[in-house]
């Protein structure tokens, strides 16, 4: 049985608290200093959380009821989802002519100290030009993406990025993408440009099982 609206929005919600506590501790793991017999007294406790974590499990493609997949919001996605420990979470409000993203990375996040993993940008860069794609009716698969890094992104400094679609040649959706601070818009700490490419019906259903239902 489908679950209503309401339980639904429970559900996002319980999942959206539980997200934003394993964040913290994700945070506090990787920057702390306790001793040994702390940190296996610690994991012998995240142990036994784990174990409460009962019931039937998500299948690999199972797409999860919380989620609005292509098109809106998915819960555990590792850029934007509220639920997702590995998230900043990125936070996506439409512009003009794209999309503008907002986020802080943390300690996890860190490549060269004290600055992002350049894997985080292209993660990062890649879901808001995806985004953008379907923002304008043309949801794609990334087919290629150009990276410039033009200066390291700082952690635990809030960011602002952009994504705008500049063309299209029929499947195909060409984007532009930029990541700088908030204080400092007019300087690009990174930029791309990507390819995305629209699947036809008969793709996006061998590829999205889940969605049978629902094409």
């Amino acid at each position: 049985m489908r679950a209503t609206d309401e339980e639904l929005e429970d559900r996002k919600a319980a999942i959206t608290r539980l997200g934003h506590e394993l964040r913290t501790l994700v945070e506090a793991t990787v920057r702390t200093a306790a001793s040994p017999d702390t940190l296996h007294r610690v994991a012998d406790s995240v142990r036994h959380v784990t174990g409460q974590l009962t019931g039937r499990r998500r299948a690999r493609a199972e797409i999860p009821e919380v989620d609005e997949f292509p098109t809106g919001a998915r819960m555990y996605s590792p850029v934007t989802g509220a639920g997702s420990p590995l998230a900043p979470p990125l936070h996506i409000t439409p512009t003009s002519d794209g999309l503008l993203g907002q986020c802080t990375l943390g300690v996890a996040h860190e490549g060269p100290p004290g600055y992002g993993h350049g894997g985080m940008s292209a993660m990062l860069l890649d879901e808001l030009m995806g985004r953008a794609c379907t923002a304008v009716g043309l949801p794609g698969m990334t087919v290629s993406l150009q990276m410039r890094y033009h200066r390291p992104v700082p952690l635990e400094t809030p960011l602002r990025l952009l994504a705008r679609v500049t063309g299209t040649d029929n499947r195909k959706v060409f984007v532009d993408g930029s990541i700088t601070t908030q204080t400092d818009p007019a300087t690009n700490l990174v930029t791309a440009d990507g390819v995305f490419v629209t699947p036809d019906l008969q793709r996006t259903r061998a590829l999205f099982p889940g969605l049978q239902g629902e094409a």
